[in-house]
């Protein structure tokens, strides 16, 4: 056992032993230590995005944490085989400085913890070199993650890039961004796990938005199986917590082609072990790690990279 061993185990200890009002009451208190200023800071941004629970300081409302106590104390197993199966030690560090940054408020080894070299989901320790890619951006936002994949691996790099965003506008931004590239086919198209309808549900920020089952902006809703017949090499999703029901929708391209998948696990509490169980589920012959691409206060931008073994 090795000193990130011992960090994470210790941590898992505690969760495994204690119970939920403990843990919670630990979070409670360590929140109240930090300085106000940084507790605004979080309920400002926990309310842009509420994705995690609650946080309100005027009613002394710290439901996110009772939701993250409960994650901690119902799943610690589950961390555990996480923790097992990822393929090195700056992912096992990372496991160790999210769930200690959640915990004790730990911003010193979150920030340690940053990939601070290469591009947003790119990788050239666990990807040096792509060659003929079949890239899907699901989510494909303002054509960032595609400029930033062209630039770890140059033009060459792809054969095609399938871009899906939501909301027109964006696209069109994307298309703006991007119009100097060949090949790059614009879709706006919600991804799941089953084609149809659904509506958009607008965040005061564009990166923000998702799909919903009720609103005044419809939707064609589209599974990648279905609406992809070639070979896909590599699949990017950043839907804000859909990634799960598009993963159920690409299930066939995941279990038969193996592409490199690049996956945001960070839209609810249990996404970080429960997407890489669902992807070892569809197919067992991956590697997986985990990057930080997030702020210095609390651990966000987390990504999954699978890659063939």
């Amino acid at each position: 056992m090795n000193y990130i061993d011992n960090y994470f185990y210790n941590l898992i200890e505690e969760f495994k032993t204690k119970d939920i009002d403990f843990l919670y009451k630990n979070m409670v208190y360590k929140f109240s230590q930090i300085p106000i200023v940084t507790q605004q800071s979080f309920e400002k941004f926990f309310k842009q995005f509420n994705y995690w629970g609650e946080l309100d300081l005027k009613t002394y409302n710290f439901d996110i944490f009772y939701q993250k106590a409960k994650v901690f104390k119902e799943h610690y197993n589950d961390f555990v085989w996480l923790y097992t199966h990822l393929q090195d030690f700056q992912s096992k560090f990372l496991l160790f400085a999210i769930l200690n940054n959640y915990y004790n408020f730990d911003f010193v080894n979150l920030d340690k913890a940053t990939e601070k070299v290469f591009k947003h989901y790119f990788d050239l320790n666990i990807m040096p070199q792509c060659e003929n890619e079949v890239l899907v951006d699901v989510g494909s936002y303002t054509g960032d993650s595609c400029i930033d994949f062209i630039n770890s691996y140059k033009k060459d790099s792809y054969k095609k890039i399938y871009c899906y965003e939501i909301t027109q506008e964006v696209l069109q931004t994307s298309k703006n961004n991007l119009k100097n590239y060949d090949n790059i086919i614009y879709k706006n198209n919600a991804v799941t796990n089953q084609s149809g309808k659904c509506f958009l549900e607008q965040n005061q920020h564009f990166s923000g938005n998702k799909t919903s089952n009720s609103g005044s902006v419809e939707l064609q809703s589209v599974t990648l199986d279905d609406d992809i017949k070639e070979e896909i090499t590599m699949i990017k999703m950043d839907i804000e917590g859909g990634e799960k029901n598009a993963i159920e929708g690409c299930k066939n391209h995941i279990k038969n082609q193996s592409p490199k998948l690049l996956i945001s696990v960070y839209h609810n509490n249990t996404d970080i072990f429960e997407i890489p169980k669902q992807i070892y589920e569809i197919n067992d012959n991956y590697n997986f790690y985990l990057r930080y691409y997030g702020g210095k206060l609390y651990a966000t931008e987390i990504v999954l990279i699978c890659t063939k073994k």
